[in-house]
């Protein structure tokens, strides 16, 4: 019964695993890249991209896991209750440290064909106004960097 029960947890903790990473993977395929020329920086801070929830779900899994290696019967599910109680509010709160948003800059470029463009990432002290850059990228992964 504790090896059915251990074997479930981790697969359970595995098949989280797997889904996680093959969400936060890159896709292959082509990248967009634009000229400009830098108008404007101006320094902000960028909020964190960890997903809410998934470090209380981690370790609640975890917390299960090790809670169904304790006891037996009523016992062991109480553990296991425990377990995912205790192991989702650590896991929380190990998420919030790594919260903490972290410096960056809004960088405002004109492409060739005039339209302005903002790019907010974090910051790279190569770039000053006026300097020639590429716009690589869209959406979230856009980032600026300097003609060489």
């Amino acid at each position: 019964m504790l090896n059915r029960s251990l074997s479930y947890t981790l697969a359970v903790l595995m098949a989280v695993a797997l889904t996680a990473g093959q969400a936060f993977a890159q896709q292959p395929g082509s990248m967009e890249v634009r000229q400009g020329v830098i108008e404007q920086i101006t320094p902000t801070q960028i909020h964190s991209n960890h997903h809410p929830g998934i470090g209380a779900i981690i370790g609640g899994l975890g917390g299960l896991g090790i809670g169904s290696l304790i006891g037996a019967g009523t016992g062991r599910d109480v553990a296991m209750v425990a377990g995912a109680l205790g192991g989702a509010l650590m896991g929380n709160n190990v998420q919030k440290r790594y919260e903490q948003p972290v410096e960056g800059q809004q960088i405002i470029v004109r492409i060739t064909n005039g339209v302005l463009v903002a790019v907010t990432q974090p910051v790279d002290s190569r770039l000053k106004s006026g300097q020639r850059v590429y716009i690589e990228g869209s959406g979230e992964s856009t980032r600026v960097v300097p003609q060489q």
